[in-house]
């Protein structure tokens, strides 16, 4: 969770609003008839939340309608537990949006869609890491880069709001050395001594292993973080568990990774402290949207 001098909003780069720009001409490429109807009358709004779930996306929201010359005030802060099935009317206010009648109404959806999506990847997060901190895991949760692609900083900003690690964020961030990239190389070693030439000492390298033999490989070349990919829960265990010792002995430590298939249904079979970080794309592929609407008061 932020404290009171850091937001979250710290984080977003500055594109992120002509990002939010293209969305709008997107939605109304032509004419708004709409926004012709209704005209431009002073209106205020309600943004209720109609399902249970985590805040996440506020800066986007916000940007949405200051594009369009409205106001938002946010009754709830960012990474806010909204629980709206605990009230009489089955909904919560959230923010007040005024503006003009057109304007308000230009950006509901665009808004919506991403406070919707935002939530449901914080949401989502939160869930799989109190599952895992009640099993006992002391590590880290993250997602992976599997996201939308135009999306990218709201998702990954969804996953840091619910508690979980963003992962990296692109291509640039760290090297990630995967099956066809060992396949297109040769061998491990080749493929992390090519990567280690250029990649400076910034930027970690992470190998993708099928077996200890591989995970041993990719540590003797030099390799940062090795992931166990597809493991069983057990068989994870056993071979985190044998890596650590082993490499422990020579005086060298690195940061196992593991990943695939895990979800909130069997996350609990992969908890294993020898693990460091467990990655999973289950937090922001296929989550469900927290619902949200946008109700002109009258």
């Amino acid at each position: 969770m932020t404290t009171s001098t850091h937001s979250y909003a710290h984080l977003l780069p500055p594109h992120y609003k002509t990002t939010i720009t293209s969305w709008l001409a997107e939605d109304a490429p032509s004419f708004d008839y709409g926004g012709y109807v209704v005209g431009e009358s002073p209106k205020t709004a309600t943004l209720f939340c109609k399902s249970a779930g985590i805040l996440a996306g506020v800066p986007f929201f916000v940007e949405v309608f200051k594009q369009l010359d409205c106001r938002v005030e946010f009754h709830h802060g960012e990474g806010a537990s909204l629980d709206p099935t605990a009230t009489s009317t089955g909904k919560i206010a959230v923010a007040t949006v005024t503006g003009a009648a057109r304007s308000i109404l230009l950006g509901e959806r665009v808004a919506l869609n991403t406070l919707a999506r935002c939530s449901g990847i914080a949401t989502a997060s939160r869930s799989l890491v109190e599952l895992a901190r009640a099993a006992g895991y002391t590590g880290i949760i993250a997602g992976t880069r599997k996201t939308t692609p135009g999306f990218r900083v709201v998702e990954k900003y969804g996953m840091l709001v619910g508690g979980a690690d963003a992962h990296r964020h692109d291509l640039s961030s760290m090297v990630m050395l995967k099956d066809n990239h060992v396949w297109s190389t040769g061998s491990i070693t080749r493929a992390v001594g090519a990567a280690k030439e250029v990649a400076g000492f910034s930027v970690k390298v992470e190998v993708e292993c099928q077996s200890e033999a591989e995970a041993d490989e990719a540590i003797q070349a030099g390799a940062d973080v090795v992931m166990l990919d597809n493991f069983t829960g057990e068989g994870l265990k056993v071979a985190a568990m044998s890596i650590k010792q082993r490499w422990a002995a020579r005086g060298r430590s690195v940061l196992l990774e593991c990943s695939g298939g895990l979800t909130a249904a069997n996350v609990k079979e992969y908890v294993c402290n020898d693990i460091d970080i467990i990655s999973t794309s289950s937090i922001h592929q296929s989550t469900q949207h927290v619902d949200f609407s946008l109700k002109i008061d009258h």
